[in-house]
């Protein structure tokens, strides 16, 4: 992602805007069969500095990893972007094809991680506290809730839509924790954990609000 991300940097605007289309979830491509941008367009940054944007995320997956594992990570994280990405597409076609939003929407860049980064979020309700695992959980809904009522957009659709995959996701590894291979890092938070977790809200609150 840092490596793409530097070389669009230096990209011309038009080389630039070209990859991004190539690589976005818009309808366009999923229509006409280019799948793979299901994948693709989460390794890519639509906005903000890279050398910014790349080590946050890092905090927040290095946290999530040390909590619940790399595979789980690798679920939640795509599966978050796949998921949003594709109910999004879903009621965009819905909408389009009814007459609610203009055909222009088709063609609109869609690409970036902070779907999959809110549903790391989301997640992370799983290895907070019972005492804090509401507010957690609560806090981000009315924020991502905010974040649709103000900037109306699919977009924010999506980030709520991908923080709802990531509490499911809590849910589930909360209920399976305990039988054999279903391990949950349940311990105190360290300062150096509490550390990640201020940068990763501080990262989720950016996604949500100013995205």
């Amino acid at each position: 992602m840092l490596l793409i991300g530097t070389v669009l940097s230096f990209a011309s605007e038009t080389s630039r805007s070209a990859v991004l289309f190539h690589l976005s979830t818009n309808l366009h491509n999923l229509l006409n069969g280019r799948l793979a941008t299901l994948l693709s367009s989460a390794f890519v940054t639509g906005g903000g500095p890279v050398w910014l944007t790349v080590p946050v995320l890092a905090c927040l997956l290095a946290l999530a990893e040390l909590r619940f594992g790399t595979r789980r990570l690798v679920a939640i994280f795509f599966g978050g972007h796949i998921g949003a990405t594709l109910l999004v597409a879903g009621g965009l076609m819905v909408a389009v094809d009814r007459g609610w939003i203009s055909h222009a929407v088709m063609r609109v860049q869609d690409v970036g991680v902070s779907y999959g980064a809110m549903a790391v979020l989301g997640a992370l309700t799983a290895v907070l506290t019972r005492r804090w695992r509401w507010a957690w959980a609560a806090s981000w809904l009315a924020v991502a809730g905010l974040g649709v009522a103000l900037d109306r957009t699919f977009t924010s659709v999506g980030h709520l839509l991908a923080l709802a995959i990531g509490l499911v996701s809590a849910t589930v590894m909360c209920t399976l924790a305990g039988r054999p291979g279903q391990w949950l890092d349940k311990r105190p938070f360290t300062h150096p954990d509490r550390a990640l977790l201020a940068i990763a809200i501080g990262l989720g609150a950016t996604c949500l609000l100013l995205a």
